[in-house]
């Protein structure tokens, strides 16, 4: 042990991209407890530590605050550190890509909805993507998504809540800090697997004004089997808390638990619930907590999910409902963790996009702390001056236009520290180039080079090589929660029973995400056009084609019957093929004008001869007669 003792201790996790640091991993490889406080509070479980330390060190990097954290253990002189900004130009341009130009919400199926044979499917189908794209304009959806983006590209994690608001009656999105997310994760569980309990915990400082002291707030989600009914009550002490309902007492039997409305109990006792959703009948259902901790009540050896409900003060919703495990009336736990990256097997947790880069962020730091220094003397260069009239007591300050008087043998030379200026320039250009190339984040990207510098669009494209797969990496990461969103949005609209919801099924739906990188559209367009005159792709796949390009058009199938509205060309060769005015109309999306009835026809008699006393000489036989030996002549 003696010989042991000595020995660093080296540790390898999900965060050990940090040991570097001092500040972070000590010779235990635990944080510094005087810069990272909030990890080591007395609720927060051993494995989160590094975790939290984590969040908030990288949240330094993104606020230019490096210095100030490494100060609580280096000193003042880490103050002198430059920060410009170059970590968070990082996150800004990772998450525009990795969200795309925009972001929209679709249902497979709902563009043939407009088409004459379309099947009732896929009119469902379209009726369900629009109260989607309602809801998510009504949400300010994209925003919620650039916040979690933002969460998720810089720290590793972000955190999506869905709820049903019952005064609003629309499902609503929420974002956390992963800083506040706390799953409970077994050791059997795989990591990609959903936790059946998730808290939301963190501290509230003391309110002096308010008499409030220091307090830790914990809201939980539970899947738990289904229990009787219960309702909003207090215990002994006056505190709000939940308890069943029972049914009232007789001679003949006790009291008994009351079932929620829709519930049984099968032939083995247990209670089942027939969810909206859903065609057989589910055991389980979500339970929500939302409790508050005096942080003096928290005695021994307790965390975040074994904190003392008896010592707890439970809030309530706008109903007046206690959230004392108050059943939610979902089978799914409405959290929605979105990882930057594909966790390893077993993990649950991202990466930080800056994970790989952060020790080059850090030589940069120090080149342009190096750069100010060595500018400042350029500017105002060190001047040596000697001769016999200069004395030791003698001080000189020098500005334009100064005339110094030096006696005999009088000399004046300055220091030229140009040229380590440019050198600290060139290498600042080298560790970002080493920057950009370790992040797959290449410099067009970035901004750094005009596109107008490549010839052509595959130049360009082979130059975004690095960036395609980078994104398409983080895209992947997200692809199941890009599904479950709209999933879970279906689902809570169902559970509230709203109007506009009742009798539409649950389809699939996904959230897409449109273009990250500049396209050349001259060529695009020009493809589309060959393709499409060669009749290898249909109008749609085109017009699909041209809005990954880039191309102004919001609406795919509006945009078919805009175009076939006038092509009359078309419309003519249609009439042709099927000699019917209905179907040309509709083709065009007009009404097919009314045909008049042609007169009848009469023929005469067939040996039917003049009356008698009609002579056969009439005027008007003898003009008929003549008219038509007129056009016989002519």
């Amino acid at each position: 042990m003696g010989l042991l003792s000595g020995f660093k201790q080296v540790v390898i996790d999900r965060w050990s991209w940090l040991n570097y640091k001092t500040i972070y991993s000590d010779n235990l490889g635990m944080p510094n407890r005087r810069a990272f406080p909030e990890a080591h509070a007395t609720w927060v479980p051993a494995e989160s530590e590094r975790r939290l330390a984590a969040y908030k060190l990288l949240t330094a990097y993104d606020h230019n605050q490096v210095a100030e954290l490494t100060a609580i253990r280096d000193g003042d002189d880490a103050l002198e550190r430059r920060e410009f900004g170059d970590p968070s130009m990082f996150v800004d341009t990772l998450t525009s890509h990795v969200l795309g130009d925009e972001q929209t919400i679709t249902v497979p199926g709902a563009e043939q909805a407009g088409q004459d044979d379309a099947a009732p499917e896929a009119q469902m189908a379209e009726r369900v993507q629009t109260l989607l794209r309602e809801w998510a304009d009504e949400e300010l959806l994209p925003m919620r998504l650039l916040q979690t983006e933002r969460k998720a590209v810089g720290l590793g994690d972000g955190v999506y809540l869905l709820y049903w608001d019952a005064d609003k009656q629309r499902a609503r999105i929420k974002t956390y800090d992963p800083g506040f997310y706390f799953p409970v994760l077994d050791e059997d569980d795989d990591g990609s697997d959903f936790p059946t309990r998730v808290h939301f915990a963190w501290e509230l400082p003391e309110d002096k004004p308010r008499n409030l002291p220091a307090r830790v707030r914990r809201i939980t989600y539970h899947l738990d089997w289904i229990r009787p009914l219960t309702s909003s009550g207090v215990d002994r002490t006056g505190r709000p808390v939940r308890a069943p309902v029972l049914s009232e007492a007789s001679e003949d039997s006790p009291a008994q638990p009351i079932l929620t409305r829709g519930d049984q109990v099968d032939a083995g006792g247990t209670i089942t619930r027939l969810y909206p959703w859903s065609e057989r009948p589910s055991y389980k259902t979500v339970y929500l907590t939302d409790a508050t901790w005096e942080l003096g009540d928290l005695k021994g050896n307790v965390d975040v999910d074994s904190l003392p409900l008896d010592k707890a003060t439970f809030a309530s919703n706008d109903q007046g409902e206690v959230l004392d495990a108050l059943d939610m009336l979902i089978d799914f736990i409405p959290v929605l963790h979105v990882p930057n990256t594909v966790p390893e097997p077993g993990e649950h947790w991202g990466q930080s996009s800056l994970a790989k880069v952060l020790q080059v962020f850090d030589e940069l730091s120090g080149s342009d702390t190096d750069s100010s220094k060595a500018s400042a003397t350029t500017g105002a260069p060190i001047i040596a001056i000697s001769g016999k009239a200069i004395t030791a007591q003698q001080q000189y300050s020098v500005g334009p236009g100064m005339v110094f008087t030096l006696g005999e043998g009088g000399s004046m030379t300055s220091v030229d520290t140009s040229t380590n200026l440019a050198e600290l320039r060139n290498h600042i250009t080298d560790l970002k180039d080493r920057a950009s190339s370790v992040a797959r984040l290449p410099a067009v990207a970035l901004g750094s080079v005009e596109a107008a510098q490549f010839d052509s669009g595959y130049q360009l494209e082979l130059a975004l090589g690095p960036l395609d797969s980078l994104i398409s990496a983080m895209r992947l990461a997200r692809d199941h929660a890009d599904r479950l969103l709209p999933k879970f949005v279906q689902r809570l609209f169902q559970a509230g029973q709203h109007p506009d919801w009742i009798g539409l099924p649950v389809l699939p739906a996904r959230l897409m995400r449109g273009a990250y990188t500049p396209t050349d559209k001259a060529a695009g367009l020009k493809d589309v056009i060959e393709a499409r005159g060669a009749g290898l792709i249909s109008l749609e796949t085109g017009i699909r084609r041209l809005q990954e390009l880039g191309w102004p058009i919001e609406d795919a199938e509006k945009e078919i019957e805009r175009i076939d509205a006038r092509s009359f060309t078309d419309a003519v060769a249609l009439a042709d093929a099927l000699g019917n005015a209905e179907e040309v109309a509709s083709f065009l999306g007009r009404e097919a004008p009314d045909q008049p009835d042609p007169p009848a026809v009469v023929l005469p008699a067939a040996g039917v001869e003049p009356a008698d006393d009609e002579d056969p000489e009439t005027p008007a036989t003898t003009a008929a007669t003549g008219a038509r030996a007129s056009r016989g002549n002519t």
